[in-house]
């Protein structure tokens, strides 16, 4: 097929302006200090503090539009033009999500004189409709999937998977396994594209029970010369969105292999590529191992998941972009074999314990001991640590809820996912719920472990059902957080012993009733209680812990002796916030040892008395925006009904009646930002003790949340 040639190149980038924010733009502004490339940074109002916005030499605020959110500041083409010019810079790189796919934006940036790092409009074009991109990559010899319009679906096409023709990272697909549910799939799929890209189009297409989600790297300069820089697999994923990605991908045959190296390069050459992009395929696992591959779409961008491949090539994939982008050919001697192997996991802000719900609040502390860089691609075996946040930021709901991603390069497999899994149990990440048990289980997991000898063991459904709901268990157990609340009230009691004012001639920690135990009161982070109680006897403590010893305290660290076993528990403790729990009005405090991390906070002894609530009214579980209303007041509503429906973190929340009734107040409207405990609904409950349960903790409302998947192509 005939395509236009890239655009000539403008000359050599002398100051790049990064259309992005958080992780991404940092990484960019990295590479550009490396090349003595100057950049510019863009922000939405209250992000003058962000750390891509200091790391960069310029940075220029966006605006935006009334009635929006922060994310809208990034999504004008024209104004980030503007801010280009404005700023000097005389190249765009557009990062990933927000623009990035956009081909207006790239053809804004290339009518306005700039260079555009990146592929042209019209190849972004070509891929990024679904379908489209499907007839293309059919047309250049590339195995495809079947395309169907839901109208012609039939039994004998069951299951099918329901798909937004643009857009990506699991916003609207749905699984249809009997046409019953088809009509609703079709119409839930509609509504989300259509939020979440604009365009409501979707399509059918097999749906694969087990499958290996594996992508191919390439990069294609404005010479013809395209590569195909090795592969990764990203079958580890939680609801269609990508948890775990790896390079190479394990137990791949050579011919499978080559196969899916050829069919990306064929689909680049067809449409004149330049630049880095990925395409995606689905490897089916069969009952005796792989089965042939198809091609699922192909991102026109720097992927999230880019360190691993950089890891096992040593490029600078970012470097490369713009040296593409400047008129610089691909070195004739071909791309580097890969070698070693690289494991990537992304650490969201969410709660396993609340439906994976994300969860903002103050990062008391981010801090991954084991990192050895960051945002650079590793030299030798290490760990990489690629971040949008830092120690004493706030996490809120405008845009991912993805912290960062870790990723460990190792001599093998065996020896990344060591490192890895080691870094994440490691880390200390203090005040914001993450995913980082789930993902030092994952890695840890037997069948994880051996894919490269049982590659059908690993597979698109790997994170689901009973496994799933096991490898979310929190690492520390119930005798770990026993364990370190004893140890916060042992911290606790050694502050306190040289920070009171006390009457001269008593003694620090004196008490006038000796015999009785010092009672400390803890509740974990899903709302359980702890009482620990010890003695202290001429200054050594004596824990009512059945084989537990203290060796040692302090402030901020307790060594106990367990059954004969000496465990080390660091204490950090944060200022009282007054929230919480009921009755939990005292500082969170955060345990981390070798057993596991442990949040706890200290309840009170005297609590103040709590607010009065109504037991019909609903509030919002977190901040964020109301999208739409579904119900109206008095409008009787049955157990389960979706009431209304909010975003936050780029995820869309559905609010549901915990039980049948009337609706007697809706204090909301569509398009209203709300802030986390606002008052969303409010329902006389037909049978009054069917109504929801007292709230667990500050993030259990009683009600029901749904949530959907994130946006990949949103992941900041």
């Amino acid at each position: 097929m005939t395509h236009t040639p890239p655009a000539a190149p403008a000359g050599p980038v002398t100051t790049l302006l990064v259309a992005n924010r958080g992780e991404i733009a940092r990484r960019i502004i990295r590479t550009c200090r490396t090349l003595g490339v100057a950049t510019v940074a863009v922000h939405a109002p209250g992000e003058e503090d962000a750390a891509h916005v200091h790391e960069a030499d310029t940075a220029l605020r966006l605006t935006v539009p009334e009635g929006r959110g922060p994310v809208d500041a990034y999504l004008d083409p024209h104004a980030l033009v503007a801010a280009a010019r404005a700023s000097g810079a005389d190249a765009v790189h557009p990062g990933y999500g927000f623009l990035s796919e956009n081909a207006a934006f790239a053809r804004a940036v290339t009518d306005a004189g700039l260079t555009w790092v990146g592929p042209s409009a019209e190849a972004v074009e070509q891929m990024g409709s679904k379908t489209l991109a499907k007839k293309v990559a059919r047309d250049a010899g590339v195995p495809v999937a079947d395309a169907l319009d839901p109208a012609d679906v039939r039994a004998e096409h069951l299951p099918v998977l329901v798909k937004a023709v643009s857009g990506g990272g699991g916003r609207g697909m749905r699984v249809i396994r009997d046409l019953a549910g088809l009509a609703a799939g079709v119409e839930a799929a509609r509504t989300e594209a259509a939020s979440a890209f604009g365009d409501p189009a979707v399509f059918c297409e097999p749906y694969v029970e087990r499958g290996r989600h594996v992508e191919v790297q390439v990069l294609a300069d404005r010479h013809g010369t395209v590569w195909a820089l090795g592969e990764r697999d990203c079958s580890a994923q939680r609801r269609h969105q990508k948890v775990l990605e790896e390079a190479p991908a394990p137990g791949l045959p050579e011919r499978i292999r080559r196969r899916l190296h050829r069919a990306a390069r064929d689909l680049a050459s067809a449409i004149g590529y330049t630049g880095a992009g990925t395409a995606e395929f689905l490897v089916p696992v069969t009952g005796d191992g792989l089965g042939e591959p198809v091609f699922l779409e192909m991102n026109t961008r720097l992927q999230v998941e880019h360190p691993v491949t950089e890891c096992v090539t040593g490029l600078d994939l970012v470097e490369w972009q713009i040296r593409i982008a400047e008129g610089e050919p691909l070195p004739a001697d071909g791309p580097p074999a890969p070698r070693g192997h690289a494991v990537e996991a992304r650490l969201y802000a969410e709660d396993p314990r609340e439906d994976w719900r994300p969860r903002t609040g103050l990062l008391h502390t981010f801090d991954v001991p084991a990192a050895t860089a960051g945002f650079t691609p590793l030299t030798g075996p290490g760990v990489r640590l690629d971040h949008g946040v830092r120690t004493g930021d706030t996490v809120g709901t405008d845009f991912d809820p993805m912290l960062a991603k870790v990723i460990a390069y190792g001599r093998d497999r065996r020896d990344a996912l060591r490192r890895l899994s080691a870094a994440l149990a490691g880390a200390r990440l203090h005040g914001v719920g993450t995913n980082r048990d789930l993902l030092v289980r994952a890695l840890r997991h037997p069948d994880f472990a051996r894919a490269h000898h049982r590659p059908e063991g690993l597979h698109t459904g790997f994170l689901t059902g009973d496994r799933l709901t096991e490898l979310a268990r929190p690492l520390a157990d119930g005798a770990t957080e026993r364990l370190a609340a004893l140890a916060a009230s042992l911290a606790s009691f050694e502050a306190s012993r040289g920070g009171g004012t006390l009457p001269a001639g008593i003694p620090a920690g004196w008490r006038n009733l000796p015999s009785a135990p010092h009672l400390r009161r803890h509740t974990t982070s899903d709302g359980r209680e702890i009482t620990t109680a010890f003695r202290s006897v001429r200054g050594a403590h004596l824990p009512e812990q059945e084989g537990v010893r203290v060796l040692s305290a302090t402030s901020d660290r307790a060594v106990l002796e367990v059954d004969g076993l000496r465990r080390a528990f660091d204490v950090y403790r944060t200022a009282p916030d007054r929230r919480g729990p009921q009755g939990a009005e005292g500082p969170e405090v955060f345990v981390e040892s070798a057993l596991g991390p442990v949040a706890l906070r200290v309840l009170d002894p005297l609590p103040e008395p709590e607010a009065t609530v109504d037991p019909g009214a609903l509030p919002a579980p977190m901040p964020g925006t109301v999208t739409a209303v579904d119900v109206a007041a008095g409008e009787e509503v049955r157990e389960g009904q979706t009431l209304l429906r909010m975003e936050a973190m780029k995820m869309e929340h559905r609010i549901t009646a915990p039980a049948a009734g009337t609706v007697r107040e809706l204090p909301v409207a569509a398009g209203e930002r709300v802030p986390a405990g606002a008052s969303l609904a409010v329902l006389d409950y037909t049978d009054p003790d069917s109504g929801p349960a007292p709230a667990a903790d500050s993030g259990s409302d009683g009600h029901h949340v749904e949530a959907a998947p994130h946006d990949e192509g949103l992941e900041q």
